[in-house]
Order: C-alpha cells, then sequence, then structure tokens
C-alpha cells in the first residue's frame, strides 16, 4: 500500500513549517514512471529562486538546497510508509550530500525509493527497523546536476 502524493504534501507541508518557508513545491509523489522494478516510487520536488534564500554569489544557499533535497526524500519515504504511522515513525539516521557546480536559479530534487513496500512491511512486523536509502539528484532548470545526495532513514516502532 502506498500514500497518496498529494496526501503526503499536504503532511509535510503542516507537520513542517521550513518546507513552508521556503516555498517548496510538489511537483510529484508516485510511483516512478521511468522504472520497471515494481514498486520504485519517485519525489520531485522544486525549489523557486527567491532572493531571501541566495548566498554570496547569488545562488541557493547550502542549507536551502540540503532541506529540498531532504525534503524529496521525506516525501518519497512518507509516500511509502505514510500508512504506517500508526506503528512506526520514520527518522533520518545518515545523509551526505555533494556540491557539484554552483546553482542559480530555481532548483529541483528528485529522490527514489527502490525497496519494495511489502519487505518494508514485513521486516517492521517481526519488530524490525527497516532503513530506506534514497538516492537524490538536484539539478537546474536546463537539466544540469548541480548536487547529489543519500538519505538512509529508519523506521523506529512506536
Amino acid at each position: 500500500m502506498m500514500t497518496d502524493g498529494e496526501q503526503v504534501a499536504a503532511g509535510l507541508r503542516a507537520a513542517v513549517p521550513f518546507v513552508r518557508t521556503l516555498g517548496l513545491e510538489f511537483l510529484e509523489i508516485g510511483p516512478d514512471p521511468a522504472e520497471d522494478a515494481a514498486g520504485a516510487l519517485r519525489a520531485v520536488v522544486r525549489l523557486p529562486d527567491a532572493e531571501a534564500i541566495h548566498n554570496h554569489v547569488a545562488g541557493p544557499h547550502a542549507g536551502a538546497i540540503f532541506t529540498l533535497g531532504e525534503t524529496a526524500s521525506g516525501a518519497v519515504v512518507m509516500a511509502a510508509v505514510g500508512h504506517l504511522l500508526d506503528r512506526a515513525v520514520p527518522l533520518t539516521v545518515r545523509a551526505e550530500i555533494a556540491y557539484r557546480k554552483l546553482s542559480l536559479g530555481p532548483v529541483t530534487a528528485t529522490a527514489w525509493l527502490h525497496r519494495p513496500v511489502a519487505e518494508i512491511e514485513a521486516e517492521l512486523a517481526v519488530g524490525g527497523r527497516p532503513r530506506l536509502e534514497t538516492p537524490v539528484r538536484i539539478a537546474t532548470a536546463d537539466g544540469v546536476v548541480r548536487a547529489e545526495m543519500t538519505l538512509v532513514w529508519a523506521l523506529r516502532l512506536n
């Protein structure tokens, strides 16, 4: 079972004030149309260009880019396990980011989750603490990758 993308976006906007502060836009949350693997999910989130989030070289601040990537990652995780929130809470346990090129203008983060939801549910059912690794690619409107991230989430039983 998967949680509806609109529901995920609304939940993140309500629960995470910084998402609203940055004006993050949820463009897509759901099955990855480019993947043949059953259960592959994707989330696409956009950070609009705004002077208030610029750094000293007129691009989005590194912290804003990190938050964009983490939000896309969180959206894909919530799409996969949002229906399990009565039993477990997802927590980020590790994050790595590599800033590749200066970003100017709006940037878009695309996050993926390739672990089948049924496998996650089965591990949780036996008292396990499933880990979910989500690669994230952050690019400008011209498609040039500006940063890459990997976040690992763990599901902690309530």
